[in-house]
Order: structure tokens, then sequence, then C-alpha cells
């Protein structure tokens, strides 16, 4: 089953780039989603096993929506290094193999300067809020440090972009 995933999120074409599946910053992103992912489960749980118990787990929902944050900056980082975002291929995979590697090429590109977009913004708010030390109602969790965490992950994307759009273009240069 997972090998079916694989293929069927691949480019139709035979010369695209192999995902970037190893490496640092993957592995890292890869701890950050794990310790998200078992601080939401591991949250829920207990405020789950504590209303059936007679107790309370004050602040779990912020708990999960700050481990969300973790999560989704992590699989951001992940899918753009497995090149796994999907793709609609009606038109490209009609087309020959250069106009083909240069519209891919040009999505990469457009995909770095929207993320880019998304990185400016973050910025300023981030910016703007960073000495109003903005925190959660009741566990009082830095909500800054959280959204410094997703800025990291969306220069990271952006980076990836750009990245695989210069070794496609390498690569045929080659």
């Amino acid at each position: 089953m997972a090998e079916e995933m694989a293929t069927s999120t691949d480019s139709s074409d035979g010369d695209a780039p192999a995902p970037v599946t190893g490496g640092p910053v993957a592995r890292i992103a890869f701890v950050v989603g794990c310790c998200g992912l078992l601080l939401a489960t591991a949250a829920d749980s207990i405020a789950v096993l504590g209303r059936h118990a007679g107790f309370q787990l004050l602040g779990a929902i912020e708990v999960v929506q700050a481990a969300i944050v973790l999560i989704a900056a992590s699989s951001l980082v992940s899918v753009t290094l497995a090149r796994g975002h999907a793709g609609v291929h009606i038109l490209t995979e009609r087309l020959k193999p250069e106009p083909r590697r240069r519209l891919a090429i040009a999505a990469d590109i457009a995909a770095s300067l929207t993320v880019l977009v998304l990185v400016i913004g973050s910025t300023m708010i981030l910016a703007d809020l960073w000495n109003g030390f903005e925190r959660s109602e009741l566990l009082h969790i830095p909500l800054r440090l959280l959204r410094l965490l997703m800025t990291l992950a969306l220069v990271v994307v952006a980076i990836a972009f750009l990245r695989q759009a210069w070794r496609a273009w390498r690569r045929h240069d080659a």
C-alpha cells in the first residue's frame, strides 16, 4: 500500500528529481512531528481518561493546539523534501520532456515565492507581537515560540522549493 501511494504522488515524467528523504533537516522534522504527535495524543488521552475517572486535565485543548503547530510545521517540511505535494498532471503529462521540465521548475519557483510571502507576513506578525508576551489562556504557553517555529518551517519549505528548482535546472545543464 505504501508503495502504491509513493508511486501515485510521483510525477509522471521519468526525469523528475529524486525526493530528499534523509538528511538532518528531514530527521529534525521527523522528531519534531513525533514529539507533537505524542504530546497531542498523551494530552487528549489523559483528558479523556480524567473525564471518566472524575478529574479534569485543565488546558488539554491548549496543549493539543500547541502540538498541532509542531505537527503542521514538520509535515510541511517533510512533504516538501519528499516532493509529496499534490499535483495535477492533466496538462503536463501531454507535454514533451523539455517543456514539462521547464514548467516543473517554474512551479517550484512559484511555490517558493508563495511561501516567501507567507514568511514575510509571519515575520511581520512575529515582530509586531514579540514583545507582547502573548500566551495561552490557562497554561500560559508562549505563542511567540510557536509562531517562530512555524516561520522557520516556512523558510525551510521556501528554500527546499528553490533548491528543487535549482537541481532540476542544473541537471539539465550537466
